[in-house]
């Protein structure tokens, strides 16, 4: 997964205009987001043709206020520019869970 420390939105648009593109915002402080990092690498396998990018929510708070980004660990996922689904809250989440939302983008 591609750590993006800084994300504005002129940078977002070119991330997410081919393809399928999941977005996790997280922070380094975050004990729910180091919950999720030993499940990424497998989360990613399970879906190749998904590109993901952990977006540090601490330092592109403008695009996340911008999103409607309040809670973390949050996905946001696009397809050819268009948002698709969103798993945003504050609760922690498991490999199950994200999986699951993954799943119900196709």
């Amino acid at each position: 997964m591609k750590k993006i420390e800084t994300l504005t939105q002129d940078a977002l648009e070119p991330l997410i205009q081919k393809g399928t593109t999941v977005l996790l915002f997280s922070a380094t402080w975050c004990a729910d987001c180091h919950f999720l990092e030993p499940f990424l690498p497998e989360i990613e396998a399970d879906f190749p043709d998904i590109a993901f990018y952990d977006i540090d929510r601490d330092h592109s708070i403008d695009l996340a206020k911008t999103l409607n980004i309040f809670g973390i660990p949050s996905f946001v996922a696009y397809r050819d520019g268009q948002e698709i689904g969103r798993l945003v809250n504050k609760d922690r989440k498991t490999k199950e869970e994200v999986e699951a939302f993954l799943k119900k983008l196709n």
